[in-house]
């Protein structure tokens, strides 16, 4: 589990986010959404220890990550797996050596032992036979799935999703959404995705954190959404046509 408590952050005398607190649960898939410039990204950086926050606390399943010093931060981080928006593949390195990269860098396994586990994490991810293939020969949803093979490859407690589906036709979000549903109950993760897409968020939003102005604008479930009278929430959520039909239907 994952909890902010009063996060303030801001930048240049701007404040970004002004007194957040929120719980992400262990073994869900936690969402944090909002629009553009709601300061949804500065939380999930504050929250990876990328941003130092001007006030509040982070607990990372109690032990104060803003509290700690340098080395213990790093204890933490090997706890962490990563799925950045772009992928973020280094373009020169096999599809193997992209996903045993933070097992070269990080673990003391042996070099078999570590070309295991990144099959198994490809395998995982449903990608067979593509090893020695680099990721400009791989569709952009093949990426993606490389990508959280690496970002599991260390067999995190934590994974952070930046707008994994951006780019992504709707077809291959489902697939990116259901691969990321699916391993975090696998492993029992706390998954935090940080994203605006609302198939997403209706599809895998087992919690849900809003995010408006800098501010938690609301907190609930991907059900709570539907029969929410939160009028900063609905104006973001019924931008959507398909979702105010669904909206309709629920409330009859």
């Amino acid at each position: 589990m994952i909890e902010v408590h009063g996060v303030y952050k801001a930048f240049e005398g701007v404040r970004v986010l002004k007194d957040v607190s929120a719980t992400f649960e262990t073994g869900k898939t936690n969402l944090i959404i909002g629009q553009s410039g709601s300061g949804k990204t500065v939380l999930l950086k504050s929250i990876v220890g990328l941003h130092q926050v001007d006030e509040g606390e982070i607990f990372y399943d109690n032990r104060s990550f803003t509290g700690m010093h340098d080395k213990a931060r790093k204890g933490i981080r090997k706890e962490m797996g990563m799925l950045f928006q772009g992928s973020a593949l280094f373009d020169s390195k096999t599809v193997e050596e992209n996903v045993r990269f933070p097992l070269d860098v990080f673990s003391d396994m042996s070099f078999s032992d570590r070309r295991d586990r990144a099959n198994f994490c490809l395998q995982r991810v449903h990608l067979e036979n593509v090893n020695n293939l680099f990721p400009s020969e791989l569709s952009g949803g093949m990426q993606k799935r490389v990508a959280i093979a690496r970002a599991i490859s260390l067999n995190p407690k934590y994974l952070f999703c930046d707008e994994p589906n951006s780019g992504l036709d709707p077809r291959t979000s489902i697939v990116i959404d259901n691969l990321i549903y699916e391993i975090t109950k696998e492993f029992n993760m706390t998954t935090i995705v940080n994203t605006h897409d609302m198939n997403s968020v209706m599809g895998i939003g087992e919690k849900v954190v809003f995010i408006a102005q800098g501010e938690k604008g609301w907190e609930g479930t991907k059900d709570d959404i539907l029969k929410s009278d939160n009028e900063r929430l609905n104006d973001f959520i019924y931008a959507s046509k398909f979702l105010k039909k669904l909206r309709a239907e629920v409330n009859k």
